[in-house]
């Protein structure tokens, strides 16, 4: 636990063997006392048996669905087992725990925290049009939150008990979904978007997800879904779910009365 709250720490894993011991055990020393969900996300290697030996929860899934479907599990894992904050951490190496703290002090003041690459902390850059999307979603999407943001695709994120019941509920599993499309659906619903800076550090293992090819159709499929996440109709039963920026806000009032 920290601050009193329970707190879990969902990596979601494709083929990473090789680096989960020395990341698990970095977030044992770094946050002792938070647990860690492993979501094994149909790898071919042994992720799941590595994890589990490194004391990590582990899930398996039958076969890869992508980080959208493994996060999907991870926040019904939290959502069932009652955590109060729920963070997603990239199983490779990129993210610090040591930032975890800073996520969760901005947590006071927001349902769902975004560690930012690119807002003066670390030197990590990206080029061409990966870049130019980047750029542009940042713009439009401060918009749609009402925040300022700078790294809209960042993996590192923060939730607090609301914002789990949300996504474990809704949570896009289609390309960019996870970053773009649970971001506009989540401000739409009244939730409250922040960031924090962080630094990136190099992957210590796997292959990057984006290749050069890859790099050049990037901009224009993140646009699509961009598109696709602002006209997309959002599921009624989730109108229920109460941010709990919103609650806090209405709390002096409902002093006054009583």
């Amino acid at each position: 636990m920290i601050d009193g709250k329970r707190v879990l720490i969902i990596l979601p894993a494709w083929n990473e063997a090789e680096g989960l011991p020395k990341i698990l055990r970095e977030i044992q020393q770094k946050l002792p006392g938070v647990d860690t969900l492993v979501v094994d996300d149909g790898s071919k290697d042994n992720t799941a048996a590595v994890a589990a030996a490194s004391g990590s929860r582990v899930a398996q899934l039958p076969y890869n669905l992508g980080v959208g479907g493994a996060m999907r599990f991870g926040y019904r894992y939290a959502h069932l087992h009652d955590y109060d904050v729920a963070l997603q951490c990239d199983a490779d190496g990129q993210h610090d725990p040591a930032y975890v703290p800073a996520l969760l002090e901005m947590l006071k003041e927001a349902d769902l925290v975004i560690g930012a690459r690119f807002d003066g902390e670390g030197s990590y850059k990206v080029r061409g049009p990966r870049k130019w999307a980047m750029k542009l979603l940042s713009v439009v999407l401060s918009r749609v939150t009402k925040t300022r943001l700078t790294d809209t695709t960042s993996g590192f994120k923060a939730c607090n008990k609301p914002m789990i019941e949300f996504f474990s509920q809704w949570y896009p599993v289609e390309y960019l979904g996870d970053t773009i499309e649970s971001m506009v659906g989540a401000a739409r619903c009244g939730f409250v978007i922040r960031q924090v800076p962080v630094a990136m550090r190099e992957r210590t293992t796997g292959t990057p997800s984006a290749s050069p090819v890859k790099a050049m159709i990037y901009l224009a499929r993140a646009g699509l879904v961009l598109l696709l996440a602002m006209i997309r109709r959002m599921p009624a039963n989730l109108k229920a779910i109460q941010p709990a920026t919103r609650t806090a806000a209405r709390r002096p009032e409902l002093i006054g009365k009583v």
